[in-house]
């Protein structure tokens, strides 16, 4: 793989985040990419992101950030603010 990107969430929800997308991970099958997801601490999600080229880093990175912010878009909707408990 020629092209990398990597990324990393600093999030209270990071474990919840990397548990969302490891059924995807263990699906993932493309001939031009790969990607690993990881945890650093108990806070930090690591997103890694490998291809051979980069209209399939785009097209792999496209994908993967999408699931990443639809994840911590539905631990935002799932965890009530302060005020909605009281």
């Amino acid at each position: 793989m020629e092209h990398e990107a990597v990324f990393w969430f600093r999030s209270p929800h990071a474990e919840t985040l990397y548990r969302s997308l490891s059924p995807e991970m263990a699906e993932e099958l493309h001939p031009r990419s790969r990607a690993e997801c990881f945890m650093e601490g108990q806070d930090v999600l690591v997103l890694k992101v490998q291809a051979r080229d980069c209209a399939a880093l785009r097209a792999s990175l496209n994908m993967w950030l999408r699931l990443v912010n639809v994840a911590d878009e539905m631990q935002a909707l799932a965890s009530p603010t302060w005020e909605e408990r009281s």
